[in-house]
């Protein structure tokens, strides 16, 4: 294997000041975590770098696939090491890489140094202008442009050199686990695991409650949903899914309260429920996959009343996109094919055929009281019986 190790550059955390560390050891983790059983690997960081060394055999594309998971990470440059720093081995050793990548075809190239080890007896620019005029000598189908080079070439002295041209795209973000927790209401749509995802992404830890309804919700259903979940942990990590047995709930609401009220009802309940948990589990907040005006459910004055019952903030981070916004992203994370499936959840098994878009809130909390002798027994017995799973990524 050429590459044994992996630079991994960092994009927000470089300007936490003080604090960066926090998040360099947590990104640290978070690779660990993601490269295990992967092979073998040590993970470490010198001077505003982090480098990923491999200590065992391992399938390239495996390891680019999960480090492109990490958030955090904006770049990931696959490394060839020069041990010996003295000129002729990092000449040989850089032109023994060019000619491997690149081969005898054509190509424009500019190289960049840069000498962290200060012993280094070249300045940066001197170990730039010739290598430039190395690689000139030994490659003559080769340019040199300063401008826009085919070909970037890195080379970074420290007590090792480091010799990269190439660079993978990352996630971006902040490491998972730097910015809290939260609870996600997970359904077997699109949305919602597109929003566990984008608030991951801000660093957030992921618990989620996912509400089931059999008989009207088959067991395809529930199993959808831990696959959703399973996919979205490929990103947040291990994320604990609560499921939480609704049909009685549901039934309650169909029969004491107005058919064109039953969703914003139902929603309030599934909000209550949800940040029960929440704050059981030290979470600051739930997320949703609500945008506005996208159903009935999500006009303004709906989304009003969902929030009505809430102490805790409610994150929205789709509320803006289009629906085609939100499955392009659903495709990138690899959720999409699984979102489609045809099993319904219970969001939509008790539909009204002319629901209210703008619900006035005082009107559902009179309707509510219809269900005052029984909707505390029913809570209570959902949430002792709900079931917990631990889903790792898929």
């Amino acid at each position: 294997m050429m590459f044994k190790a992996f630079l991994i550059k960092y994009g927000e955390i470089g300007l936490k000041g003080k604090n960066r560390y926090l998040f360099e050891d947590a990104l640290m983790r978070q690779i660990r975590f993601a490269l295990d059983g992967a092979g073998e690997f040590s993970v470490n960081k010198e001077q505003g770098r982090i480098f990923v060394d491999a200590l065992s055999d391992y399938d390239y594309d495996e390891v680019l696939e999960r480090l492109g998971r990490v958030f955090g990470i904006v770049a990931i440059c696959p490394v060839v090491e020069c041990e010996d720093n003295s000129w002729d081995s990092l000449t040989k050793v850089t032109g023994d890489y060019v000619a491997s990548v690149y081969g005898d075809k054509p190509f424009t190239f500019k190289v960049e140094s840069r000498r962290a080890d200060k012993r280094y007896p070249k300045k940066s620019m001197e170990i730039s202008a010739d290598m430039g005029e190395y690689l000139l000598d030994r490659f003559p189908q080769a340019t040199v442009d300063v401008h826009h080079p085919q070909v970037l070439l890195n080379i970074e002295i420290r007590e090792k050199t480091y010799i990269y041209s190439l660079s993978v795209p990352g996630p971006g973000g902040m490491p998972v686990g730097t910015n809290g927790k939260a609870m996600l209401l997970l359904s077997g749509g699109i949305d919602s695991p597109v929003a566990g995802y984008m608030i991951a992404k801000r660093g957030v830890r992921i618990d989620a409650v996912y509400f089931h309804a059999p008989p009207y919700t088959s067991e395809r259903a529930k199993q959808k949903v831990i696959d959703l979940a399973r996919i979205v942990a490929r990103y947040a990590g291990p994320i604990k899914l609560n499921i939480i047995n609704f049909t009685d709930i549901q039934l309650a609401i169909y029969e004491k309260c107005p058919h064109d009220e039953l969703t914003i009802i139902m929603r309030r309940y599934m909000m209550k429920i949800a940040e029960h948990i929440a704050k059981e589990d030290g979470c600051l907040g739930l997320i949703t996959g609500e945008s506005i005006g996208q159903v009935a459910s999500q006009t303004m004055q709906s989304l009003a009343a969902t929030n009505e019952v809430c102490t805790m903030p409610v994150y929205r981070p789709v509320i803006g996109f289009d629906k085609n916004d939100i499955v392009d992203i659903s495709q990138k994370i690899g959720a999409f094919e699984t979102s489609i499936l045809p099993f319904e959840d219970c969001c939509t098994i008790f539909v009204a055929k002319h629901p209210v878009t703008k619900p006035n809130i005082r009107a559902i909390q009179r309707s509510e009281h219809h269900l005052d002798d029984v909707i505390d027994g029913l809570m209570e017995t959902a949430l002792n019986t709900r079931e917990v799973l631990l889903c790792e990524p898929m």
